[in-house]
């Protein structure tokens, strides 16, 4: 077990360092923005407080029907996915940012993205699948080169091998 999860940390290192700097920096802008300017705006719902009754909170309606409208296994539990696309975005975000478990959060960047492309936002053409599309460009080569020299996924696999 603790094999599969070293090689699944393990980074690929490029040739040069200055590739890794040069990835490392792209990482780590695109995961501070898919947290912080999507994700996080997601990440409370569907519960936000309500002004009137203090601090008592209530479904918000607007993404999980969001969700909920594309239909299929979506329209079955439409908080659920909410709540999984919240997280992959805010979290997952953070993580690809500092290159921690960057192959996980990489994947379930890259299932959302893909969610967002063809089911929401297929319809708006090119210039409203951007922002996917680059986040799923992203996430794919991360989730191949995992984090290389500069992430953390580097200092857990050293650590890992020490203690072997």
């Amino acid at each position: 077990m603790k094999n599969l999860f070293t090689r699944l940390l393990q980074p690929t290192f490029q040739k040069h360092w200055i590739a890794d700097l040069v990835f490392a920096i792209m990482r780590f802008i695109c995961g501070l923005i898919l947290a912080i300017d999507f994700g996080a705006s997601k990440f409370g719902m569907p519960w936000t407080p309500k002004e009137k009754n203090l601090g008592l909170f209530e479904v918000i309606d607007w993404f999980p029907e969001d969700i909920a409208a594309y239909g299929g296994i979506f329209a079955l539990a439409p908080v659920l996915f909410a709540w999984l696309g919240a997280f992959s975005e805010a979290i997952g975000g953070l993580f690809l940012a500092v290159g921690l478990k960057t192959r996980v959060a990489s994947f379930l960047i890259m299932c959302t993205m893909l969610v967002a492309i063809f089911f929401q936002k297929w319809g708006e053409g090119t210039w409203g699948m951007l922002p996917a599309f680059g986040f799923l460009w992203i996430s794919i080569y991360n989730l191949y080169l995992g984090s290389g020299r500069f992430g953390l996924d580097t200092l857990v696999v050293k650590l890992l091998n020490k203690t072997k």
